[in-house]
């Protein structure tokens, strides 16, 4: 039952590689997941309470939002402006002028005044010389004391008049405070010891010549307005401004308040679930993006990329979760969260760089997630955390992936988090006791080991779910005792010590370019696999027999030869080993001609038979281990042929081989660069030179007959 399951599964597996349309609901998938645990978080929070109740605990605001009501009436305050005046002295001095006018009319109409003008002609006569205002204004009762007064009156009278004009009028005189002026004027004139009349006709003539000489600006009193209003300063809400303490009463203000912060059950309102959408949307396209630009198994994999969002969601529930402990009141306990797990699973299963891609991402979620004891959206203390507790994770796992690195990564990783716990407390400038500071870095030290605790106990459901090979399945499988190897060394000794002897120089040539050495050298403990089918038609198991390629057709010798790999690649399938490994035993000759038959084939026949039919049928090598693999797969088997090795034929023999292999274009579908392949050559020689070191021959001895 648990077989048929297991064969049920892989063949799910199998079709899921096939559909292209699971490539992209896989990416829905990832950004449901993204939306759905930030949904609660972005949820405006709406308050329960009513006009003129008492606060139950501090409101303080979400936003930065301007209060635009508070901001009008602070406007129409400042609106309200005393008027802005002008003095106009041209004013004062017409009125001065107008003075001299009327008494230098007088003298002159008294100076050539005939005997027989009576006084009203006098008075017409003068009318006729002032100015027309003042001609207006002075009526001819109070003319007639003023022609009729002395010359030593009227200088009087001229002097008084002029004096308490020009002292009103070099002063600012409104229109509020005309009547005040002229009141003051009559006051003090009225005090002088001329006659009745004429001090009557010199008080109406002085209040007569005080006009309003400041007037109102209407332009200057509109800029100061403007200029007044511009100057306030919007009334702005800030984010984490306290609105309403608790016990304090909730008046219209605050009410009017709390309804702008968005704290009040007033509808629906979509904009931050647009906000979070957007959020999501940026999120899964920097995703999908990364995996178009950077080389990674999960872009042409969905096995692989499903693989990506269960541990995506796994991270992602963790964080979550950890995010509700900030209702508890201890400090610090945010920082417990195993940030880490989901950056080094990526690492152990996938590539460093999907797991620094993957560890920003996961530091923007955990600043939505710790919202909770902050007023804005985004909590960056506790998203910078998570980015470089994630990011230590990755780069402490060294490039090996050791499941016993990661204990140890756990226990960097836990330095870091007390780091940057620090560097955090350091900036805020916060006053801490010894107790709060235990909390904090007791939390942030638990948090790499509960990371590399997780990652520990996930590790198993991933490999077994999805048969990934990591570096413990390797392990098993380079075990003498697997069946399938104990099937080499029992039927095919001579394959397994070739399959050995190709091992290590794979494993060498791979960890010195970077690629995955223990792949290599299990791949090449499994690559002729299928030489068991027919162990005696392979030179490296015929002992003490003839040939049996001697007795057949070089066509049949080939169809021998070349189903090896294709028998290899089948047997390793049916007994449900990694692809990695099938299709090392599958590509590790690509398409290379088998030289020896081909040549032997010409030889029997009178027209040139096709390259075409004494290749193998590939495919070519599609990854470095691949590649390696056959390299090292001929080099030995070539190097085992030479009668006297020695460094400097080893050396061309090695370089003859990879230099064939490139101009066949055996390397044009995996990433092997130039450099690489030169720095495969050197190891291979390294450890060829190692193997095939000159040795001290040792005489014969001679025995000696002995006599008696």
């Amino acid at each position: 039952m648990i077989a048929k399951i297991k064969h049920l599964l892989q063949n799910n597996l199998r079709n899921i590689e096939r559909i292209k349309m699971i490539k992209w609901s896989l990416y829905s998938l990832v950004a449901l997941i993204f939306y759905l645990t930030m949904l609660s978080n972005v949820i405006p929070e709406s308050l329960n309470v009513s006009l003129y109740s008492r606060a139950d605990h501090d409101i303080a605001s979400p936003i930065t939002i301007e209060n635009k009501t508070a901001t009008e009436d602070e406007r129409s305050k400042a609106a309200q402006i005393d008027a802005k005046y002008v003095y106009r002295d041209q004013v004062s001095q017409s009125q001065f002028d107008k003075l001299n006018d009327l008494f230098s009319g007088i003298e002159k109409v008294k100076k050539n005044e005939p005997e027989k003008k009576t006084t009203q002609e006098k008075v017409s006569e003068l009318k006729s010389i002032i100015s027309v205002s003042m001609s207006d204004e002075l009526s001819e009762d109070t003319l007639k004391p003023l022609i009729e007064a002395e010359p030593s009156q009227i200088s009087l009278i001229k002097e008084l008049t002029l004096s308490e004009v020009m002292e009103v009028m070099t002063d600012r005189v409104s229109i509020d405070n005309l009547e005040q002026s002229k009141s003051d004027v009559e006051d003090r004139l009225s005090l002088t010891s001329l006659p009745t009349d004429q001090k009557k006709a010199m008080i109406t003539v002085a209040q007569q010549s005080i006009v309003p000489n400041y007037f109102l600006d209407p332009e200057q009193t509109e800029q100061s307005r403007q200029e007044a209003i511009e100057a306030v300063q919007p009334v702005m809400i800030r984010e984490g401004q306290i609105i309403v303490e608790e016990g304090a009463m909730i008046n219209r203000e605050v009410m009017e308040q709390l309804r702008l912060a968005g704290l009040l059950d007033e509808g629906f309102d979509a904009v931050p679930y647009v906000g979070l959408a957007l959020l999501v949307l940026l999120l899964t396209g920097y995703l999908y993006y990364f995996f178009q630009d950077v080389k990674s198994r999960v872009r042409s994999s969905n096995t692989n990329l499903l693989i990506l969002v269960l541990i995506y969601f796994s991270t992602l529930m963790v964080l979550k979760l950890s995010s509700l402990l900030q209702g508890i009141e201890v400090p610090g306990i945010a920082y417990i969260v195993p940030a880490a797990v989901g950056s080094m699973l990526i690492k152990m299963l996938f590539n460093e760089q999907l797991a620094i891609a993957s560890s920003i991402l996961f530091g923007v979620c955990a600043g939505v997630f710790f919202n909770g004891e902050i007023s804005g959206p985004m909590n960056a203390s506790l998203g910078f955390y998570v980015l470089m507790s994630s990011l230590s994770g990755v780069f402490f796992l060294g490039k090996r992936n050791h499941r016993s690195n990661i204990l140890k990564a756990g226990l960097l990783v836990s330095l870091i988090n007390i780091v940057t716990v620090a560097i955090l407390l350091m900036l805020k400038n916060g006053q801490y006791s010894g107790i709060e500071l235990s909390y904090h870095f007791v939390f942030a030290f638990s948090s790499g080991f509960l990371s590399s605790m997780l990652t520990l106990g996930l590790m198993p459901f991933f490999e077994a779910g999805f048969r990934i090979i990591s570096t413990t399945r390797l392990i098993e499988l380079s075990n003498p005792n697997h069946p399938l190897l104990r099937k080499i060394l029992v039927e095919t000794p001579g394959t397994y010590h070739h399959s050995v002897m190709v091992a290590n120089l794979s494993e060498a040539a791979c960890e010195s370019i970077g690629a995955n050495g223990l792949l290599a050298r299990v791949g090449a403990y499994y690559h002729d696999i299928g030489k068991t089918k027919r162990p005696h038609f392979f030179i490296e198991n015929q002992m003490n027999m003839e040939n049996p390629h001697d007795k057949i057709s070089p066509h049949l010798s080939k169809t021998i030869i070349v189903s090896h790999a294709s028998d290899g690649a089948e047997m390793l399938r049916m007994h449900r080993l990694p692809k990695e490994i099938v299709d090392i035993a599958e590509q590790h000759h690509g398409t290379t001609l088998l030289k020896y038959f081909y040549y032997k084939a010409n030889e029997q026949v009178s027209q040139p038979v096709s390259e075409k039919e004494f290749r193998y049928p590939g495919p070519r090598a599609q990854t470095k281990e691949a590649a390696v693999v056959g390299i090292a797969d001929c080099i030995e088997a070539a190097v085992r042929s030479m009668t006297k090795p020695n460094p400097e034929t080893i050396e061309s023999l090695v370089r003859k081989i990879i230099t064939e292999r490139l101009e066949d274009g055996q390397f044009d579908e995996c990433d092997l660069s130039l450099k690489e392949l030169d720095i495969v050559a050197k190891t291979i020689l390294e450890t060829l030179n190692g193997i095939f070191h000159s040795r001290i021959e040792y005489p014969t001895e001679i025995k000696k007959k002995v006599t008696s």
